[in-house]
């Protein structure tokens, strides 16, 4: 008869620098030297941040500017026909014409209003792929830890939000 025994063998813990090899800060720095997204965007000295917190700056805009236009594609009407108006039907004498009809109830175009539904959903989405891309990137940047960059969001937000409410009621 043979018994299955399990043998527990205790290795020692390991020390805090064999489980992090990660040297990254976990702090805000007002360094001058930071990767942001891609190893091509390397920035080493002040002009090179600059760049980037006009770069990250105006992407940020960009974003609030998407939101803006995004609750406006929600809000926007599918196009459907008008009834006719009131003062069409004032020189009419008799109450059936003056009255809608059934028929002027239905849509003139069948065909249109679907399509045109689709390629607004199509657009609806394509804009939101856009948005949320582009809001993930953003928050990439800020974990960059960098106080230039964190303070380009900051104020690109604020740009973009003064900039974009005034058109939110033209939708």
């Amino acid at each position: 008869m043979l018994i299955n025994a399990k043998v527990w063998i205790r290795r020692p813990a390991p020390s805090f620098s064999q489980i992090s090899t990660d040297t990254r800060n976990m702090h805000f720095e007002d360094s001058s030297s930071v990767t942001l997204l891609f190893k091509f965007w390397d920035v080493h000295g002040p002009a090179g941040m600059v760049l980037s917190v006009v770069v990250v700056l105006l992407l940020t805009v960009f974003y609030e500017l998407l939101k803006v236009w995004k609750a406006g594609l929600d809000e926007a009407p599918v196009s459907r026909p008008t009834p006719p108006s009131s003062t069409e039907s004032l020189g009419s004498s008799s109450p059936l014409e003056s009255s809608q009809s059934e028929a002027s109830l239905t849509p003139l175009d069948r065909t249109s209003a679907p399509e045109k539904s689709w390629l607004m959903h199509t657009l609806q989405t394509c804009v939101h792929v856009v948005q949320v891309t582009l809001g993930y990137l953003l928050m990439l940047c800020v974990m960059s830890y960098n106080v230039w960059i964190f303070l380009a969001v900051i104020v690109g937000s604020l740009i973009g939000y003064f900039l974009a409410f005034p058109l939110l009621g033209k939708f």
